[in-house]
């Protein structure tokens, strides 16, 4: 038998999954740990997460999904790595790590995003990156060249999360075309790393690790990764992409006009186009999709709520509610609109689509006389999908006609009510599918390794769980045009 794992490093957990190469079939699925990993704020804005961390808990999860599959690490065939994105991990010249990992939802690089924007001349930025600077990778460690200066003299490379657990696992610091432009780095005018950002950032190209294919037997495992893991000496590590690519991927979304969608920690809507465009306020982002080559671009636009999942944990253990399904049956006993009730859902640091504002979550319309335990449910789900509908607008410009949208069965899309909701204001389909971000990167790993001799070949065994069809609009019109007034009252 061939088995392939996918391994999928988030801010929460890690989960790890064995792919039946053959049948296409999940054999078994792991995560780490049971409760949610530890984000560390020292300050207000800033959030940080030990890398090792992601180690032991990649470790335990693949360990007991081989165990659930009832396989050896001989029989794994290859590894992918699907990470969150837009991370910084620092090394030294012994690839130990010098200081946490400052993670996608810190805020404390928005002013260096801004000042290099402003420095390298806005066209020139977008004509090239697609993208403002922002809070991204490379602002992250602008901040720590100028914060923590004897640290940074003794960087040797600086990673996305996925590129340092690659180099745990193999010994081999790298990274790839797609992860870097997710770091804002990459010229995608003249399809290299990007000289004049690192110039006028005061950064040594040597910080950069080599570059290689997304799917590509990239490097192997070290022993010692192999005793780690369970796994065998050797193995090929043959796919790595940030979750959101990834989790495009997951749904066989790689063409133009396909569109993707998620509700974990942070919610997403992900299309895909080969038109080289970008909005010029970059509240929504385009990048390097898994499969793009300047000889046929595939770029990812996308829109990510950083407020999405966070936001239904906190809301389940502030009101004491003991499970997601209660608290999805709680909100479909309250109205569409919740009687009034707005809920914008910016809790988790600045918000792209915001324009990097850190607004902070929120309820108006409030009434003690009326409100319950239901309606806030309720105001929550229909606040996310409303923020991600606030999205969809900004990327209708820039090609995507968003008719079908595609989803893993996971996390908020479990809800009957937020898929409804979803459906129902974006006038979108949506096609539910078996999958997550594990068992895509197993996938890719597949096509990497030349397991698959293609990507439809990897996917042709995905499967199709459920549809919802768009209902109710009117209804769902009126409770967003409530809940856009609210935001921009706020905004303003």
């Amino acid at each position: 038998m061939s088995y392939l794992i996918g391994i999928d490093v988030g801010s929460s957990s890690v989960k790890a999954s064995v792919l039946d190469a053959e049948t296409g079939k999940c054999v078994g699925t792991a995560f780490a740990p049971k409760e949610e990993q530890i984000i560390n704020s020292p300050q207000a804005g800033y959030a940080e997460q030990d890398p090792q961390m992601w180690y032991d808990n990649a470790r335990i999860a693949v360990r007991e999904a081989m165990t659930a599959a009832r396989t050896t690490g001989e029989a794994i065939k290859a590894i992918g790595i699907s990470y969150q994105m837009h991370g910084l991990v620092c090394v030294d010249k012994n690839q130990e790590v010098l200081r946490p990992a400052i993670i996608w939802c810190d805020s404390r690089a928005v002013s260096y995003g801004q000042a290099i924007f402003e420095a390298i001349g806005g066209d020139k930025c977008l004509s090239h990156l697609l993208n403002s600077p922002g809070n991204f990778t490379a602002m992250k460690l602008a901040w720590v060249k100028e914060n923590e200066p004897a640290l940074y003299a003794k960087i040797d490379k600086v990673m996305l999360p996925g590129d340092w657990l690659s180099m745990k696992l193999t010994g081999e610091a790298q990274t790839t075309a797609s992860g870097l432009s997710e770091g804002i780095f990459w010229d995608f005018k003249n399809d290299q790393v990007c000289d004049f950002l690192l110039e006028q950032s005061g950064f040594s190209p040597d910080l950069i690790p080599n570059v290689v294919p997304t799917f590509s037997v990239q490097a192997k495992l070290t022993r010692a990764a192999a005793d780690d893991f369970g796994l065998a000496a050797g193995t090929p590590v043959s796919y790595r992409a940030g979750d959101q690519p990834n989790n495009a991927l997951s749904l066989n979304v790689l063409n133009p006009g396909e569109i993707a969608a998620t509700a974990g920690t942070s919610g997403v809507v992900y299309g895909v186009t080969d038109q080289v465009k970008y909005d010029p306020l970059s509240r929504v982002n385009t990048f390097a999709h898994v499969n793009h080559t300047s000889e046929a671009p595939r770029l990812g636009i996308l829109l990510c709520i950083n407020g999405t999942g966070i936001f239904n944990s906190w809301m389940r253990r502030t009101i004491g509610v003991s499970s997601y399904e209660e608290m999805n049956t709680l909100a479909e006993s309250a109205p569409i609109g919740a009687e009034g009730l707005v809920a914008l859902p910016f809790g988790n640091g600045a918000e792209r689509v915001l324009c990097n504002q850190n607004l902070g979550a929120s309820f108006s319309g409030l009434d003690f006389n009326r409100h319950s335990k239901a309606h806030l449910c309720r105001a929550l789900q229909e606040g996310i999908v409303f923020s991600f509908q606030y999205g969809i607008e900004l990327m209708k410009p820039l090609g995507l006609d968003i008719s079908k949208i595609r989803a893993g069965k996971a996390n908020m899309f479990l809800s009957d009510l937020f898929c409804q909701t979803l459906s129902g204001v974006s006038g979108a389909g949506i096609d539910l599918y078996e999958t997550d971000g594990s068992l895509g990167a197993a996938r890719g790993a597949g096509f990497g390794a030349g397991i698959y001799a293609s990507l439809p070949e990897a996917f042709a065994s995905l499967r199709k769980v459920g549809d919802v069809s768009p209902e109710a609009g009117d209804a769902y019109q009126s409770a967003y045009a409530a809940w856009k007034k609210a935001l921009e009252q706020k905004l303003s």
